[in-house]
């Protein structure tokens, strides 16, 4: 389990935070109940009227307990902050770059948000394997080409033969078939869309057949550069623009699909009343009669999911919406190209990236580190416009997403937000700090020779931890 230290070098794990937290929150409740049970007792109204100096009962020897000075849950910034000073930063940063758990392939870059002054540069122009830190650039791609409140429909027409009806498919992979989504918030539901084809069809109108159209994406269902284990995997699935729950087997399960189509035709039938319907691959007729359509949640709620649980599968789905907004084809290579030309419209020097995917499961992946340190300084300092919600998605270190178990709660509250990425042999972390001295800077780390995953992490931990420590001015 990943750990963080504080400024004075005490390394605490984050299974210890989260259980100081949860002593405080019993502390809490127990002041509440006293509090709100004095109250009961000893003041307020009772039904029938009477003052509060008629029930008062006195419990003898109560105390209530001492609570310390409560902890602001998120950092904030001090306009009067001393910048960082380069030199004395790097000295304290630059040896944890050399940490053995990540390997001799580091490349890492800090950026002082408010002036743009690159603080430390190991190697920053380099191009690396960036694992999941990849999501930064469809995550920016998404949000600069898309209207941040642009949704993404799934839809139900008419077949051609009496009792059929197609599912299309609009690239929303968070269709749920439980209301609500055990995994996406706002998601829209099997159930909703079922509803509404029960209601336009004749009453009485069997169903006994559920075609799926996927044509939206075209391509190969998997990226070049994934393992022949990827797909279905824990983490990823065949990239269809047909899903439910995430290309999840089942709502809320941690194993993804080989069949995310069938699986949304399937949980159709079901929702119908027709789990014997047969369920086929095909497409909707030309011109036929809408019977249903639901939304997804805005984009700028799934960048924000993409990023915060690492998705692989909603983040290949936004990709492809960035490549049909550029009328390019909806595939991997597709998409790949439009992320890449949409962040150089934006004005990102995106000298040395090669993608080829959109959510950095690919090993022919390369992004230079100081890439996603120059995208997540404009998304903190409002220089890449409409890109606000690509922070707000980043994991905060012990507390929650993809950094839930990483960091102390209790010495660094807030302070770090960062994208992790993982492969075999590859840790990253990416995001923002706030220092010691209220100073907010951008970082990145990229160790792409690196050794166990926990000694990686850890290594990656302790230079997050000593960024926020570090007033370094």
């Amino acid at each position: 389990m990943g750990t963080i230290a504080s400024s004075g070098s005490t390394i605490v794990t984050a299974k210890t935070g989260r259980f100081r937290r949860r002593i405080a929150l019993g502390v809490i409740a127990l002041v509440l109940l006293l509090v709100g049970g004095g109250f009961a007792l000893a003041g307020g109204f009772d039904g029938g009227g009477s003052t509060a100096a008629d029930d008062t009962v006195e419990v003898p020897d109560a105390e209530l307990p001492e609570l310390a000075e409560a902890t602001p849950v998120l950092a904030s910034l001090d306009s009067a902050a001393p910048a960082p000073d380069p030199g004395l930063l790097a000295a304290r940063i630059g040896p944890l770059l050399q940490a053995p758990g990540l390997g001799a392939g580091v490349s890492a870059e800090v950026v002082d948000v408010a002036t743009g002054e690159v603080l430390l540069d190991q190697d920053a122009s380099s191009p690396a394997v960036p694992a999941s830190t990849a999501k930064l650039l469809t995550a920016a791609a998404a949000l600069t080409t898309l209207d941040a409140a642009q949704t993404l429909p799934t839809t139900v027409v008419a077949g051609t033969a009496p009792g059929e009806v197609v599912l299309v498919g609009g690239g929303d992979p968070t269709l749920s078939r439980t209301s609500p989504s055990q995994t996406y918030p706002g998601a829209p539901t099997v159930a909703d869309l079922a509803a509404q084809v029960t209601a336009a069809l004749p009453a009485g109108s069997p169903v006994s057949r559920v075609v799926v159209d996927s044509s939206l994406f075209t391509g190969p269902l998997t990226a070049e550069g994934w393992g022949p284990a990827d797909a279905p995997s824990s983490y990823a699935a065949p990239i269809t623009a047909t899903a439910v729950d995430g290309a999840r087997v089942s709502p809320g399960a941690p194993v993804r699909s080989g069949q995310p189509g069938i699986d949304a035709g399937v949980a159709l039938a079901d929702a119908l009343g027709a789990p014997g319907a047969t369920v086929v691959l095909g497409e909707a007729p030309s011109g036929a009669r809408t019977l249903a359509t639901v939304e997804s949640a805005p984009v700028a709620r799934l960048v924000e999911q993409a990023l915060s649980m690492s998705d692989n599968v909603l983040a290949e789905a936004l990709a492809r919406q960035v490549a049909l907004a550029r009328d390019l084809p909806a595939s991997f290579e597709g998409s790949a190209d439009a992320v890449v030309a949409a962040l150089a419209e934006a004005g990102i020097d995106v000298g040395g990236v090669t993608l080829a995917d959109g959510s950095g499961l690919s090993r022919l992946d390369q992004v230079p580190a100081g890439v996603l340190t120059e995208l997540v300084a404009g998304a903190a300092d409002g220089s890449l416009e409409g890109a606000s919600s690509m922070l707000s998605g980043l994991p905060v270190a012990g507390y929650d997403g993809t950094l839930f178990d990483r960091g102390d709660a209790d010495t660094a509250p807030g302070v770090v937000r960062a994208k992790t990425g993982t492969l075999l042999g590859v840790h990253a972390l990416a995001g923002t700090a706030v220092t010691a001295d209220g100073r907010l800077l951008a970082f990145a780390v990229i160790a792409d020779e690196s050794g166990s995953e926990v000694s990686a992490e850890a290594a990656l931990d302790e230079v997050a931890a000593a960024l926020a420590a570090c007033g370094c001015s």
